[in-house]
């Protein structure tokens, strides 16, 4: 009986339905050409997949910031959100950056819809609690994704944008790191599709010399991971991102792929990029 029920789960996962979690992320969100041919490339690829898009805008909210006079704390790369800067942050994630990508995306063909976590309850977060006496601010960390209203999205081959602006169901926005956003994003509805996650960015991959587009690692396994750290051949920047995906894998997604923006077709595809397997 057991290895029949075992038989029957192995079916349903083959069955199940593929959806890609992209992060767009580095520079390519700050210029505008960039951005525009990746959601060009973006609509293709969602003629025939199902896509969720998670974006951030970092830059840009920290230059809107200075014109306005606000000064702008950083630790560990992670923005300091006081009540001005989630003004900011909120104008320009939810607002302005996520609506223009909507609106490319119409523009060339795909059906997508522009979201924020306060929005149908997408994301529902707590105010990071300060750490080593920092006070992050209005900075959130996610509770819960309503994997049931992104499915009705979804099922209606509606394309996903979304914003890293989560809520706490008690009236206060919360701002949260994008890559946490796609992360847990992915990690809920691995329990109803077959789940990829993509961390999309300027650089071509896990690369073992950081100055060297050439060196793309193709596949990271565990094993491999342990190795490269312990020869220290990945530059600390990598080192988080990476983490965040074998947890990722931990939780049920199928893959991590992390790669180059411009190459997000050969990245679904599998023939670009780094792939992190769990095997």
């Amino acid at each position: 009986m057991g290895s029949a029920n075992s038989f029957v789960r192995n079916i349903e996962f083959e069955i199940m339905e593929k959806v890609f979690v992209v992060k767009i992320g580095g520079n390519i969100i700050n210029e505008e050409e960039k951005l525009s041919a990746f959601l060009q490339s973006f609509a293709r690829v969602g003629a025939s997949h199902q896509l969720i898009l998670v974006h951030g805008g970092g830059k840009l909210a920290t230059r809107l910031a200075e014109k306005m006079g606000i000064e702008q704390q950083m630790v560990d790369g992670r923005r300091i959100t006081d009540a001005e800067t989630l003004k900011i942050v909120t104008m320009v994630y939810a607002g302005y950056i996520n609506k223009n990508i909507v609106a490319q995306l119409q523009a060339s063909g795909c059906n997508a819809i522009g979201l924020s976590g306060a929005d149908g309850n997408t994301i529902l977060a707590h105010k990071r609690i300060s750490k080593n006496n920092i006070d992050y601010g209005f900075a959130g960390d996610v509770d819960a994704v309503n994997t049931d209203f992104l499915q009705q999205l979804l099922q209606q081959k509606i394309t996903i944008v979304l914003a890293p602006i989560t809520h706490n169901k008690k009236g206060q926005l919360l701002n949260t790191n994008a890559d946490t956003v796609a992360q847990e994003t992915a990690k809920a509805l691995s329990g109803h599709y077959d789940v990829s996650l993509i961390y999309s960015f300027e650089k071509s991959g896990v690369l073992l010399d950081a100055n060297n587009d050439e060196t793309v690692i193709s596949k990271i396994n565990p094993a491999y991971y342990a190795q490269l750290k312990k020869e220290q051949k990945i530059f600390a920047g990598m080192i988080p991102k990476l983490d965040n995906a074998f947890a990722a894998l931990n939780s049920g997604v199928k893959k991590v792929i992390i790669g180059k923006a411009e190459a997000l077709s050969s990245l679904i595809n599998g023939t670009a990029g780094t792939t992190i397997v769990n095997e």
